[in-house]
């Protein structure tokens, strides 16, 4: 199995590490992540500026590959050819953070594992639960190994039994291996967003404005992906980029958008 590793947290972060010590027992594995934490990018890419691409030691000392673009750029550089390496699977993580219910639409690691089914190959996007993102984390046990060797096992699987054109990510609390409940199937659950608009000024006396500042809710529903990490358990959510609202195909019909087009002066 040929894995190419990516993250958008950048080559410096230690769950990248844990990711690709706990791939390399079950395949080989590239790995090539953004010279820079990436974090909240989505599916960015790069326009109008060569990217570069340069050895990097990471957190253990080993080397990787560092790109100055995007998740999304690292894992289409391979897939064009860079390096010679044709990737059996994507796997994106282990990100410093949840990406639950609807964070996913922002995520820069899921949105490198969305890239695999652009370039034909499954993906898994691998996140661990903690409240403070990188780099901020000192204060915390981070709790890696236990879901890196999970997917793993995972990759395995996905690689055999996942139908074509989606990808799973996976979501675990962070606890020591004893503590974990167990891991389920999940959906994906729903947020609500509480943030303010509040000015602040800069040490010139610039007017900015911080809009990202009150942690978001939830919904509370059985079988999501919050509520799986809530109990204790590893999440696992299937998902696609099939993004037509079939449902509401019908209903538009009715709208006669041809009509629109008609300039009888008539509003």
């Amino acid at each position: 199995m040929r894995i190419v590793l990516t993250n958008d947290d950048g080559i410096d972060a230690a769950g990248l590490v844990a990711a690709r010590r706990a791939l390399e027992e079950v395949g080989e594995v590239l790995t090539v992540a953004p010279d820079r934490n990436r974090s909240g990018i989505a599916r960015a890419i790069s326009f109008g500026a060569p990217l570069h691409v340069e050895e990097r030691e990471m957190a253990d000392g080993d080397l990787g590959y560092a790109c100055t673009g995007t998740p999304v750029d690292c894992v289409r550089l391979v897939a064009l050819g860079l390096m010679n390496y044709k990737p059996d699977i994507v796997v994106s993580g282990i990100n410093h953070g949840e990406n639950l219910g609807d964070d996913i639409t922002y995520s820069g690691t899921v949105a490198a594992a969305f890239e695999g089914i652009v370039i034909g190959v499954p993906g898994i996007a691998i996140s661990l639960c903690v409240e403070r993102p990188w780099p901020h984390h000192d204060e915390v046990t981070l709790h890696f190994d236990p879901v890196a060797r999970f997917t793993a096992r995972l990759a395995k699987t996905v690689l055999k039994e996942l139908p074509q054109g989606r990808i799973l990510t996976v979501n675990a609390p962070n606890l020591p291996e004893g503590d974990l409940k167990g891991a389920r199937v999940t959906k994906l659950g729903r947020r609500f967003y509480t943030d303010e608009l509040i000015e602040v000024k800069d040490e010139k006396g610039r007017l900015g404005y911080d809009i990202y500042n009150n942690p978001p809710g939830r919904h509370e529903e059985e079988g999501t992906d919050f509520a799986a990490v809530e109990a204790g358990e590893i999440s696992v959510t299937p998902i696609h980029l099939k993004l037509t609202d079939e449902a509401g195909l019908e209903e538009l019909e009715s709208w006669d958008v041809k009509g629109l087009l008609s300039n009888n002066g008539s509003s």
